[in-house]
């Protein structure tokens, strides 16, 4: 079992940054590929962002590609995302998740756990 907590939203003007974290309990943590997804007000949730279990491989939503960088922590049991060059179009609910493969996936259906969401509001 593992458990996600998401932190880091707020409120941003376009073009600033923020940095999203998702620590997660258990010690399996390692082992798990872990994604970034997003979720707008009357839109489908959707990918954003995906690592592997060893952090080697990367992959992004052609969206995001360029101003995202997905990245983890295994001491810490972390995941981060690294937000730059916000636009309006990137306000969303924010959710982490965790796939036990451990490889890359980008389908909601691949992921076993998540967390609650954070908030993130880009302004224009």
């Amino acid at each position: 079992q593992v458990q996600l907590v998401e932190s880091g939203g707020g409120l941003v003007q376009a073009g600033g940054s923020l940095r999203l974290s998702c620590a997660a309990s258990g010690r399996t943590f390692s082992t798990y590929g872990m994604g970034w997804f997003r979720q707008a007000p009357g839109k489908e949730r959707e990918f954003v962002a995906a690592i592997s279990w060893s952090g080697t491989r990367t992959y992004y939503a052609d969206s995001v590609k360029g101003r995202f960088t997905i990245s983890r922590d295994n001491a810490k049991n972390t995941v981060y995302l690294q937000m730059n060059s916000l636009k309006p179009e990137d306000t969303a609910l924010y959710y982490c998740a965790a796939d036990r493969s451990g490889l890359i996936r980008t389908s909601t259906d691949s992921y076993t756990y998540w967390g609650q969401g954070t908030q993130v509001t880009v302004s224009s």
